[in-house]
């Protein structure tokens, strides 16, 4: 168990979750198989960064983080992701969307 990273002192835990129930995110990186998605080889890729997802459920890990399960529609996986990997498309701060200009339209319609 020493070689699980614990970014530190940080209790992520001690605050509200990052994201709600059914929120809209996309993802930051690519997430490949380390050995616990059950039907696919470890290193496969299972969720392309950019790629749109919900938030199904909210668990803990090593109380002290907190890990998103995340359904992707468009390859059918469900992955457990920490907040750092993710980014909102539901709850934008208002500059972000006056930069994104059009494009906050266009993220809008994506469901």
């Amino acid at each position: 168990m020493g070689d699980i990273a614990r970014d530190g002192d940080v209790i992520e835990i001690a605050a509200p979750p990052r994201f709600a129930m059914g929120e809209r995110v996309v993802s930051r990186t690519v997430i490949r198989n380390d050995g616990t998605y059950c039907g696919k080889d470890i290193g496969d890729v299972l969720v392309a960064r950019g790629e749109v997802g919900f938030v199904r459920s909210i668990g803990t890990f090593l109380q002290q983080f907190y890990i998103y399960a995340v359904e992707f529609t468009a390859s059918g996986h469900r992955v457990g992701m920490r907040a750092k990997e993710l980014c909102t498309l539901d709850n934008l701060p208002d500059d972000v969307l006056v930069r994104l200009g059009e494009r906050a339209v266009q993220l809008q319609a994506i469901r």
